[in-house]
């Protein structure tokens, strides 16, 4: 069984509506294109890494739409990498309406979408959620989701849409490994869904940070 691994960019109230330019969603939202001034080469460096071993793409309808415009003509520029492994591997459409699917290797997922996601766990290896806040509801709801990667940058916006926007179910997490800082701020946080859920304590309690 593979990996579903949802990639995410967001602002400190956790906003992740429109990062990366103006027109991506612009309905009541002023601020689309607010990762722009915040990248330098260390966070370019850490996405393009979290890229490496990607075997197919799970997409919502926005965010699908917006890469089938922009990377078929990326090839041979200055982000040829990531172009090419998009283009290449196997796009899956999250979608109720009827998205123009000419993006070569792209397929519409049926109405059972939780079935769906499962069935794709189970053919691919690495399987990338990008965006896709709408999805992301969904895959958080069904804890259909393994690894969660979240770039989290030094602003507060206090409108949009946010990365746990009403999806969220009571989930544990553990951090698979350490967060590193961007010169500009940016922080990139990798977390594994873990078993269980939330515990709770009494701060209070005389035994409170005792290990035995």
């Amino acid at each position: 069984m593979g990996l579903i691994h949802i990639e995410l960019f967001a602002t400190l109230d956790l906003v992740g509506q429109a990062p990366g330019g103006p027109d991506e969603d612009p309905a009541g939202f002023p601020f689309g294109g607010w990762q722009a001034p915040l990248l330098d080469e260390v966070a370019g460096a850490q996405v393009g890494a979290a890229y490496e071993g990607t075997d197919a793409l799970l997409l919502g309808r926005r965010t699908y739409d917006i890469f089938a415009a922009h990377w078929p003509h990326q090839e041979g520029g200055e982000d040829d990498e990531i172009a090419t492994l998009f283009n290449r591997v196997p796009k899956y459409v999250a979608s109720r309406g009827r998205p123009d699917l000419s993006w070569a290797g792209s397929t519409q997922l049926g109405p059972d979408l939780a079935g769906a996601v499962r069935e794709i766990r189970d053919r691919h290896e690495h399987v990338k959620v990008v965006g896709s806040l709408n999805l992301v509801q969904t895959l958080l709801r069904e804890k259909l989701f393994d690894r969660l990667d979240l770039w989290v940058h030094p602003i507060v916006l206090g409108v949009g849409k946010k990365v746990f926007d009403g999806g969220a179910v009571p989930t544990n997490l553990t951090l698979l490994e350490p967060p590193v800082a961007a010169p500009r701020g940016t922080v990139y946080l990798r977390y594994g869904l873990a078993g269980g859920t939330p515990a709770t304590g009494d701060m209070s309690a005389p035994d409170r940070g005792r290990d035995d």
